[in-house]
């Protein structure tokens, strides 16, 4: 069985930094596009950053570059989001998810999010300014 756990959350002050981790388990990390998305009261879940579990290559969407970073440990099945520089629109709960990654960037796994069906309970972040 597929599972995620999601920790790191918290309240923190605008500016801030927060550390997100993903410890997964029921498969291997063997050409995995690993990815952290975040949902806002109200809105949609939004992809946020991703990782190749193959190469380590990383991708993030414009509400993410130059402030978050992400990173793996392949070998304890744990992705990890560092958040720097938070800001109040960063509230969210933070959740990740994995697809088998066939092509050559991680950020298929935004397109094809709709389809996934394993997803752990998130953690919340809350920024407050």
């Amino acid at each position: 069985e597929v599972q995620f756990v999601e920790s790191g959350g918290g309240l923190v002050q605008s500016g801030g930094s927060l550390r997100l981790s993903c410890a997964a388990s029921g498969f291997s990390f063997d050409d995995y596009a690993i990815g952290w998305f975040r949902q806002a009261p109200g809105k949609e879940r939004e992809g946020v950053s991703c990782i190749s579990s193959s190469d380590g290559i990383t991708y993030y969407e414009d509400s993410a570059k130059g402030r978050f970073t992400i990173s793996s440990d392949n070998a304890k099945l744990t992705v990890y989001l560092q958040m720097n520089s938070l800001k109040p629109e960063d509230t969210a709960v933070y959740y990740c998810a994995a697809v088998p990654q066939y092509g050559s960037s991680c950020s298929d796994i935004f397109r094809v999010s709709y389809a996934i069906v394993d997803w752990g309970k998130g953690t919340l972040v809350t920024v407050s300014s």
